[in-house]
C-alpha cells in the first residue's frame, strides 16, 4: 500500500554517511525530506544530489532536514562524494541512507512495478529506487510525495516551494494557488470566516463568492 497524505512516515533504523539513525529521532521537531536516487555512480543522480547539497542552507531556513536514499552501501556512499563535489562544487554535508536490503525502499514503496531479485545484481534498467520525495512534517506525518521517472532530473526549487506553502497553511491557515511564489498573494482558507479573516489579516479581496485574496503573511 502506497503512503498517502497524512500517514504516518514509518520509522526505521538505518546505516547512513553520518552514522546509525532512528528516522523520527533524526527528523526531530522539525520538517524532513527523504528523497531516493537510482544508484550511485550515475549521471542524473549526481547532479541531482549535487543541486541538493547546494540547497541545504535554504532548507534549514525552513527548519527542515534532508536525507538521501539508495539501495548502495553506504561505503558507495562515501566514495560518490567526490564525484558529486567535482560535478557541482558543493559538499554533501547531509546523510544518505545505505539500504541494499531494500527495507525502507519497501517500508516508503519506492520501487518500480518491475524490481525483482537480488539488488547487487541490479541493472540500470532493474531493481533501483525510483526518484521518490517525502516531506514530512514535525508531527512525522506525511505532507507530500511526489515520484518520478529514472531518467527525469527533479526540479528541488519546487520542493521548496511547497515546502514555504505547507508552512504557511500550518501556521495561517492560507493556501496558495497554481504557479504561487514565496511573497505572492494567497488564499483564505474556507475554514476561516471573514470577520476572522480581518482580524488575522487586516484586509482581503474577494475574487469570487469562494476565492479570498491577501497578502502572504510574515
Amino acid at each position: 500500500m502506497a503512503l498517502r497524505i497524512n500517514d504516518t512516515a514509518p520509522d526505521f533504523t538505518a546505516e547512513t554517511t553520518e552514522g546509525k539513525i532512528r528516522f523520527h529521532e533524526w527528523i526531530g521537531d522539525g520538517y524532513a525530506v527523504l528523497f531516493s536516487h537510482p544508484k550511485d555512480f550515475t549521471p542524473v543522480c549526481t547532479t541531482e544530489l549535487g543541486v541538493m547539497a547546494g540547497m541545504a542552507d535554504e532548507f534549514a531556513k525552513r527548519n527542515c532536514k534532508i536525507i538521501g536514499i539508495s539501495m548502495d552501501p553506504v561505503e558507495d556512499h562515501q566514495k560518490w562524494k567526490a564525484d558529486i563535489q567535482s560535478v557541482s562544487g558543493n559538499a554533501v554535508g547531509y546523510p544518505m541512507i545505505g539500504d541494499p536490503d531494500m527495507s525502507v525502499a519497501k517500508l516508503y514503496d519506492m520501487l518500480p512495478a518491475e524490481a525483482s531479485g537480488d539488488p547487487a545484481n541490479r541493472t540500470p534498467a532493474d531493481n533501483q529506487t525510483v526518484r521518490s520525495v517525502f516531506v514530512i512534517g514535525p508531527d512525522k506525518k506525511v505532507k507530500l510525495v511526489l515520484t518520478y521517472p529514472m531518467t527525469t532530473g527533479r526540479n528541488f526549487d519546487e520542493i521548496l516551494r511547497a515546502i514555504d506553502s505547507i508552512q504557511l497553511t500550518a501556521n495561517h491557515q492560507v493556501s496558495t494557488p497554481a504557479n504561487w511564489k514565496h511573497g505572492e498573494d494567497v488564499i483564505i482558507v474556507p475554514a476561516v470566516s471573514d470577520e476572522d479573516a480581518e482580524k488575522r489579516f487586516g484586509s482581503f479581496e474577494r475574487v469570487l463568492p469562494y476565492l479570498r485574496r491577501t497578502r502572504q503573511p510574515n
